[in-house]
């Protein structure tokens, strides 16, 4: 069985059978860009072109900005690794909810929700955020943002 994967830098696709570098069990990295993690996917998923790429840690703070993270917010990566994702990038779902919680909490999937990304010293911008939880023992989760057109 393959298990599919993204990269949360360059947004590269992949496919393999082994969720580990060979036989060490270190997560996989990007063939393409060389990032040191990939994120599985339970099904496929085809980022927009222009999406933004988030990786938090168990307690939602970011790690790493991706592909497009600059583009939409204007945040450089000094400015955003260590804080929490909801606080630097504003975020506000509708119907109060708070898909970055759960998704942390539960390890599920949060697909196709809309947001208002209101990142500091910017203007509010809408998005539709899908979010995906690490598998892995570490926790966390991948953020991908795709401003509305």
């Amino acid at each position: 069985m393959a298990h599919h994967f993204i990269c949360p830098s360059c947004g590269n696709r992949s496919a393999a059978t082994d969720r580990n570098a060979g036989f060490r069990s270190e997560p996989k990295g990007c063939e393409k860009c060389g990032f040191g993690f990939l994120f599985e996917l339970l099904d496929d998923y085809y980022p927009a072109p222009d999406a933004a790429f988030f990786v938090c840690d168990q307690q939602g703070r970011v790690i790493a900005c991706g592909r497009g993270a600059f583009e939409l917010t204007g945040l450089d990566d000094e400015r955003v690794i260590g804080r929490p994702v909801g606080d630097v990038l504003g975020l506000v779902f509708q119907n109060g909810e708070d898909p970055v919680a759960t998704v942390l909490e539960w390890g599920v999937r949060a697909l196709a929700k809309p947001v208002e990304v209101n990142a500091e010293g910017d203007l509010p911008a809408r998005a539709t955020a899908d979010l995906f939880p690490a598998y892995d023992e570490d926790g966390g989760m991948l953020l991908v943002l795709t401003p509305e057109k």
